[in-house]
């Protein structure tokens, strides 16, 4: 029987296939089932631990756009995650992918930009709006699609049913020949091997990890993978506040650059109401100059561009707060133009700290991280679990920058035979990144 055929399966089953691609999208029964666009791919659920076990496999986090690339007599079609058209934004990426599959091949991946070795999304959010300056773009900095799945073969043969093993296998072979842009990114069951992309390639931009079954069909649409993302924890100003003094529903952080300005770099998930109470103590109003000017270094309302919003982002009134007061936060490694992509963790008050003890903010190229305190009063780094062990995150500039020293542009390969990666693949391609932590 030909992959992917629906013979054998009940009438609930075929329901929610019919569900997930739409009434127009698959034609059941006793035919192959088809795939149109849209398809929703499928998803993942945050995870506060790297789960184990033995039937499960191990894929890197890309800081990027999700893509389902379709391969069609007309050309290729690039959907996003919400199904919109991505394919007047990355034509290197549709030309790779038409020279290198057949008509009716349709993958699952990731759009991925490097840059000072490490992924770019603020490069991938430019291309949308790049007009007549796209092509210059795409030369001076290329696009990558790093693919996970193979969800119809030549002639749109749909194997989304296939054992995973069986698609990767078919996805390495259409790979062969395949140009630096488009590669299949790294699976591993070895758990020392995890370890090592949590506490290395998290330097390179990398998120955390996604956990995949062995023995998993793709179901678009649903969350059957898990996510684990890297958090580590540092400091930061409070500088204002959405809501009120007495109950702050967020904070809004900022740290000293090398001038000593204050400058925005983000803000908070909503605080729990025992984080407000232990909070809104702590704060102050700005103060005012002469003739009732309040001496504060952001305007009001906080700029849309600041938000951090994707879509529609609205421009945000906040209280502004005599920046005194410290906060332990918890961010991931999504920190571009001087500021957090996304919301941040309160954790706690710092009331031991200073607000010259914060570390500064030194700019895009640098480390977020970076701490000027002496060593001995520094906090110790933090930990990510995998498992039932601690993993310790580098935090450190010479760490950091010694991992940066194995990060190189272009195409790279790195041995997996220590066990780390599956289906008997001697080697795996990482466009941009070399495997540090693996080195010859």
């Amino acid at each position: 029987m030909p992959v992917g055929h629906d013979r054998g399966r009940g009438p609930d089953e075929r329901g929610a296939l019919r569900g997930w691609l739409g009434p127009a999208g698959v034609s059941l029964g006793w035919a192959e089932p088809v795939l149109r666009r849209p398809v929703a791919p499928m998803l993942s659920a945050p995870v506060d631990a790297v789960p184990q076990g033995p039937r499960l496999a191990y894929e890197p986090k890309w800081d990027g756009f999700r893509a389902i690339a379709f391969v069609e007599a007309a050309g290729v079609y690039l959907q996003s995650r919400a199904g919109k058209n991505l394919t007047p934004y990355f034509p290197d990426i549709t030309r790779a992918i038409r020279h290198t599959f057949p008509q009716g091949v349709i993958l699952d991946g990731e759009l991925i930009v490097w840059e000072r070795g490490r992924t770019s999304f603020a490069r991938l959010q430019r291309r949308i709006t790049a007009g007549r300056g796209l092509l210059m773009m795409a030369r001076e900095h290329p696009a990558h699609y790093v693919m996970w799945n193979l969800l119809a073969d030549a002639g749109g043969q749909v194997v989304i049913n296939a054992p995973p093993f069986e698609r990767q296998a078919r996805l390495t072979e259409l790979l062969e020949d395949a140009p630096a842009q488009l590669t299949l990114t790294p699976q591993t069951t070895d758990m020392d091997e995890v370890g090592d992309w949590l506490t290395t390639y998290t330097a390179a931009g990398i998120e955390g990890v996604v956990v995949k079954r062995l023995d998993g069909r793709y179901e678009p649409g649903r969350r059957g993978w898990q996510k684990f993302r890297v958090h580590m924890a540092t400091e930061a100003i409070v500088g204002g506040v959405a809501g009120s003094l007495g109950n702050p529903s967020t904070l809004l952080l900022g740290r000293f650059d090398r001038r000593g300005h204050l400058r925005y770099t983000g803000r908070t998930h909503p605080l729990a109401m025992v984080q407000r109470r232990e909070v809104a103590p702590l704060l102050s109003p700005s103060r005012l100059q002469r003739r009732g000017i309040v001496a504060h270094p952001w305007p009001q309302p906080l700029p849309a561009g600041w938000s951090g919003q994707l879509d529609r982002p609205e421009p945000l009134p906040y209280v502004q707060v005599e920046p005194t007061v410290v906060a332990e936060i918890e961010v991931d490694t999504a920190f571009e133009h001087r500021r957090w992509r996304h919301r941040v963790r309160y954790v706690r008050p710092r009331l031991d700290m200073s607000v010259y003890d914060v570390p500064l903010l030194l700019g895009d190229e640098a480390d977020p991280f970076w701490d000027r305190r002496p060593a001995h009063e520094r906090q110790g780094p933090t930990g990510v679990t995998v498992g039932n062990e601690k993993v310790k995150i580098i935090q450190t500039v010479a760490q950091r920058q010694a991992v940066r020293a194995d990060f190189s542009h272009g195409r790279a390969e790195s041995n997996s035979g220590h066990g780390g990666a599956s289906f008997g693949r001697p080697t795996y391609r990482l466009p941009g990144l070399r495997a540090a932590g693996r080195r010859a």
